[in-house]
């Protein structure tokens, strides 16, 4: 397997990475979670069985989405489907047995790398103060999914610092950092998670977000790829693989 081109502070011993981050869904490891999602449904679709299995070891989960979905629909005006699809978000994320949902409510196809989004996910980092985040890979073909990699990557940083006080005095550093794979299938990754035992649950929470199966099978394009995953890694019958963009190995 290729290893991801990572520079300090992250690491590129395979094995090591692969034991210690199986440590993050020990039941005595409390661990608090935050997802970074462009749209509802891609934290389903990109680590909903990971979700899963964090919720079920007690660990707190919190879903941040960069935009409310709202141009995802031919048919439907996007004032309605915003305010569907956030909805839709709340009862998967229930489902799951996630904590707190946060909609930031960008605008959807047109996320911007800006100064205002940049001090809202550094005070959100500050405030909930996560052990490990999830987001979308920094080579997705959609671009929201690009630039919501960009944002919260460098907020992470940032928030680790003295500076930007106006976002929260207390620096927040993330120790771990995964980016998961939605539009665009990862070519380097560096941790794959099974998800056979909840691969049900992870698709049953994706069926709650119905706006978005009407014109596309994503039920069935994640099973395939999950699927996929599992056999070709030999780690079981369903699962999701990660780039590690960061990792604590004290």
């Amino acid at each position: 397997m290729k290893l991801p081109n990572l520079k300090p502070p992250f690491y590129v011993i395979i094995n090591s990475i692969m034991v210690e981050i199986s440590l993050l869904f020990r039941e005595d490891s409390m661990k608090k979670i935050m997802v970074f999602a462009p749209h509802p449904d891609d934290d389903i679709l990109g680590c909903g069985g990971s979700i899963s299995q964090h919720a079920g070891q007690g660990h707190e989960i919190i879903t941040v989405y960069m935009t409310s979905g709202e141009a995802g629909s031919h048919t439907c005006p996007s004032h309605e489907l915003g305010a569907r699809r956030e909805n839709e978000a709340r009862q998967a994320s229930s489902l799951l047995g996630i904590k707190e949902t946060i909609f930031l409510r960008n605008p959807d196809g047109f996320l911007e790398y800006n100064q205002d989004n940049m001090i809202r996910i550094i005070s959100l980092l500050r405030e909930k103060r996560p052990d490990l985040i999830y987001l979308p890979h920094q080579l997705d073909g959609n671009e929201d999914h690009r630039v919501t990699s960009k944002l919260v990557l460098d907020a992470s940083r940032r928030s680790s610092g003295p500076w930007f006080q106006q976002c929260g005095t207390l620096p927040w550093e993330v120790k771990t950092i995964l980016a998961y794979e939605v539009w665009t299938p990862l070519q380097d990754f560096s941790y794959i998670e099974d998800i056979s035992s909840c691969m049900e649950q992870k698709l049953t929470a994706l069926r709650l977000h119905s706006s978005q199966l009407q014109d596309i099978q994503y039920d069935e394009a994640i099973r395939g790829l999950n699927r996929y995953r599992g056999i070709m890694s030999g780690k079981g019958q369903y699962c999701e693989c990660f780039q590690v963009l960061k990792m604590d190995r004290q």
